[in-house]
């Protein structure tokens, strides 16, 4: 494992809460945040969705989950990956989430977040909806999810097989379209593997891609997805921090944004006002949380 950047000074991670995040009026559901009374093992074939869901049906409707949730964690098979990224296998959704595989057989799946900007440098946050399996209900960065096992999605040149699950998620959970986001237009700036548990059983256990992008785009979240979204101005972020430690429980944010919060994205966000985000780019190295 490399030693991280100067870009990232790491230390451990304690997950935070925020101060309340009051809803904006209709009229102005997209305006920016107000601030005032406001995750090595060896290579595996796992059993398949048939096989595994007829065991684990009754276990996942104790859960919680909602329909689409269900599918999701069942259909769903994730990229799994060793320490340096390499591919060795690929699993469902719900046990590359359960704590308790993450821990005996060190399970670690691709993923990557999307930190979208629009023309005025504001960066887009997303509440998860309150039947999200993992982190219900906390704010993160516009969109996190993971590379799917299948052709379109491992492709590893160019990172465009995480590319093109970005340009898929940023549909599914806010309406954003293809021509909105086009590929070739992320700027994949680095790769950190962290883990972080959540509510109960489940977890992260993710080697994570950072995307950035610049776009004004057109916006129709999933409420499936996202409970609510909001553009922030970095003070505003800064902001939304110095509160988050503050120490309210009302409401949280997610481990990996923390994370990136708190050692590289106001550098990074200097690249973004100045155009030179190629600048920051190091996808040599992992940064291990």
């Amino acid at each position: 494992m490399t030693t991280a950047s100067s870009l990232f000074s790491f230390s451990s991670f304690h997950l935070r809460s925020l101060l309340p995040l009051s809803s904006p009026p209709s009229s102005s559901r997209f305006a920016p945040l107000l601030l005032s009374p406001i995750r090595s093992p060896a290579p595996r074939n796992h059993l398949s969705f048939r096989a595994f869901s007829a065991v684990n049906m009754t276990d996942t409707n104790g859960a919680g989950m909602d329909a689409v949730q269900r599918r999701l964690m069942f259909e769903d098979e994730c990229i799994l990956v060793d320490e340096n990224d390499r591919v060795v296998g690929h699993d469902t959704k719900y046990n590359c989430h359960l704590m308790e595989k993450i821990e005996a057989e060190n399970l670690l799946h691709r993923a990557f977040s999307v930190f979208l900007f629009n023309s005025k440098y504001q960066l887009l946050l997303q509440q998860r909806s309150k039947t999200k399996v993992t982190f219900p209900l906390v704010w993160t960065n516009t969109c996190c999810s993971h590379p799917l096992y299948r052709e379109s999605e491992l492709i590893e040149e160019k990172v465009l097989g995480v590319r093109n699950a970005a340009q898929r998620k940023l549909l599914d959970e806010l309406g954003i379209v293809a021509e909105d986001v086009p590929v070739d237009e992320f700027t994949p700036l680095g790769r950190m593997l962290y883990k972080a548990p959540s509510a109960g059983k489940w977890g992260e256990h993710e080697l994570d891609y950072l995307l950035f992008i610049v776009r004004d785009v057109k916006l129709q979240p999933n409420p499936d997805e996202v409970a609510e979204i909001k553009y922030v101005s970095r003070e505003e972020l800064k902001e939304l921090v110095k509160k988050a430690d503050a120490g309210d429980e009302a409401v949280k944010l997610s481990p990996w944004f923390r994370l990136v919060v708190d050692n590289c994205l106001m550098k990074w966000w200097d690249h973004v006002e100045k155009g030179t985000l190629i600048e920051a780019v190091d996808m040599k190295t992992i940064h291990k949380l």
